[in-house]
């Protein structure tokens, strides 16, 4: 039987409802929960999932139109089936909404903006655009935005999802996988905090229905990109960008000048250069995050960030997981003294870890890796290619456009500025510091440049998060780094154990390292193993942009019982020689 699909009412107080995009057109079929439209909120976009299987019959009302919620948007049935009657009923019920809503459309659209630029504004004199972005990922996007927002005129070049790597096929969706392996494990240990009556021995993840929540949420949020870049006047081309020159991008057939340009077009997975055989499963972290079936063993070649993260998930789950990684430790980016604890816990779930191993070759069987002279080969059903990320320079030909590069990034200066004028890049693709927080940063930079702002990027403050449990959070140098540039510094630590709410919340397992020069006493870094320690780098972020010194810190009052109280402790530990509490 046909159904009539109503403009949703998602909060109390929503009234009425905008309409950012169809996913599926008159005569298209669609399943059971299958995305079938997508709503803008006052926070963020929200896809509505069809609630039956059938035929979209009727739209009413188009991208961009905006109506009162219960009112009728659409109709869905099997294909022959009569809905004359249902049509007229639903128009008359729409009144003057939908003709509102046909006018409406004519002017706007959701997804790929194809219109064409408006009037060439006093700025941009000759070009289309004032300024033009290639890439849509968290660099790109919010340079879009911003620019539109400082008033230019903006046109963003995406040839393939909004949002990037990171919205995509990163950060949104490993995190996605990692509550949920979070999830189980809260499960399993119910019992310690006096849940009853409840079998937890045969609990497990559900991989199908785990990468339908994680794609729930991408789709939410890359409408909720689209739709900010709408609302603040940026125009989105759908396509690969080729930079032919300073001012001039070709996307497709269609050839857009601009006086400024932001080069946004991130990073790729890298491989290492071994034989391979074919006969052995070798995943990305793309492919990785599409797993519907968890194998019984898998190799991850690659001990940094995505190669962690994965095995800790992979291992959450069940499978028998092998870390190879080439340097000396896992994670070398953190601080020794806390990645020699996270090695020991990973290892407790589990998990094999190898450290200054060299991967020479794939087999049928396994990886084959030499250490210390001495051959070694672990088997395994699955590879997880996990050894970094390289800068794209996808329609960038930076030898034709007099780009300067250095191992394969494009080089920038603090304002973002590259070696030739009107060209600037931003994100991964310059190569400093791989984080999508970074490259938003830069962004904002680049633009308020564009615009005769005098900003600069200050890459010694930038916060690092990587999302295992307990959580490990970082900023400024390790104790090793600090050393190394100041001679003297004192260093404040704090034990999880000690913390009150820790024990409460059932993990206490970890510490905060607090570091400061011995001169003034200022943080020059503060590195986290505990839960909750990537929301809570924020607050050494903020101290550290504000040049703080431990003591000034430790006199901040924090509220308790809570795990943030070992930030202050820790900065009693470093400026006086002892926390409190221990």
């Amino acid at each position: 039987m046909a159904e009539v699909i109503i403009m949703p009412k998602l909060g109390f107080n929503m009234s009425e409802g905008k309409l950012v995009e169809w996913y599926k057109a008159e005569g298209e079929a669609v399943a059971k929960g299958e995305p079938l439209f997508s709503v803008e909120t006052d926070k963020t976009n929200m896809d509505i999932e069809a609630t039956g299987d059938g035929v979209v019959r009727k739209l009413f009302i188009e991208a961009g139109d905006t109506i009162p919620v219960t009112l009728p948007i659409a109709i869905v049935g099997e294909a022959e089936e009569d809905i004359e009657a249902l049509v007229k009923e639903s128009l008359e019920k729409l009144g003057g909404n939908a003709s509102a809503g046909a006018e409406a459309s004519a002017e706007s659209s959701s997804g790929a903006q194809t219109a064409e630029p408006a009037p060439k504004s006093e700025q941009s004199g000759s070009y289309d655009y004032d300024i033009a972005v290639i890439g849509g990922g968290p660099g790109g996007y919010v340079a879009a935005i911003k620019a539109a927002q400082m008033g230019k005129k903006t046109v963003i070049i995406e040839k393939e999802h909004v949002g990037g790597t990171c919205l995509n096929v990163g950060c949104i969706p490993t995190k996605a996988l990692l509550k949920s392996a979070e999830a189980l494990k809260e499960v399993k240990e119910c019992g310690s905090f006096g849940v009853i009556g409840v079998d937890v021995s045969k609990a497990a993840l559900d991989l199908e229905t785990v990468q339908k929540r994680k794609q729930t949420i991408i789709g939410q949020l890359v409408g909720g990109v689209q739709g900010l870049l709408k609302k603040n006047g940026a125009v989105l081309e759908s396509g690969e960008g080729v930079l032919e020159d300073p001012h001039t991008i070709k996307v497709g057939g269609k050839t857009i000048t601009a006086e400024n340009v932001i080069i946004a077009t991130g990073s790729e997975a890298k491989s290492l250069p071994i034989p391979v055989d074919p006969a052995m499963p070798v995943l990305t972290s793309t492919e990785m995050l599409n797993i519907s079936e968890a194998p019984e063993s898998m190799a991850v070649i690659g001990g940094g960030v995505i190669g962690i993260e994965f095995a800790y998930f992979l291992a959450s789950i069940g499978v028998k997981v092998t870390v190879i990684e080439f340097l000396d430790r896992i994670l070398p980016m953190v601080d020794a003294e806390l990645t020699a604890q996270v090695t020991e816990n990973l290892r407790e779930m589990g998990i094999e870890i190898h450290t200054g191993a060299k991967v020479t070759e794939i087999t049928a069987e396994g990886v084959r890796f030499e250490r210390g002279g001495t051959q070694s080969e672990v088997n395994c059903q699955q590879v997880l290619m996990a050894v970094g990320r390289a800068p794209s320079l996808a329609g960038i030909d930076p030898e034709k456009l007099g780009l300067k590069t250095e191992r394969g990034a494009i080089v920038t200066d603090k304002t973002l500025k590259t070696s030739v004028p009107g060209i600037y890049a931003i994100g991964d693709v310059n190569g400093k510091a791989m984080l999508a927080h970074t490259a938003s940063a830069e962004a904002i930079v680049a633009v308020e440049t564009i615009c005769g702002e005098k900003a600069e990027m200050d890459y010694d403050k930038i916060p690092s998060a990587i999302y295992i449990q307990p959580e490990i959070a970082s900023i400024g140098l390790t104790e090793e780094q600090a050393k190394a540039k100041y001679g003297e510094v004192k260093v404040g630590r704090f034990p999880m154990m000690a913390n009150g709410k820790a024990k409460v919340e059932g993990e206490e397992r970890g510490m905060i390292k607090v570091i400061t020069e011995a001169k003034y006493g200022e943080i020059v870094g503060v590195h986290m193993y505990c839960i909750h320690a990537t929301d809570m780098i924020a607050e050494a972020s903020a101290a550290m942009k504000l040049e703080s010194t431990a003591e000034e810190l430790a006199m901040a009052i924090h509220p308790h019982p809570t795990v943030s109280e070992i930030m202050h402790e820790a900065m009693h530990a470093a400026s006086c020689g002892n926390a409190i509490h221990i």
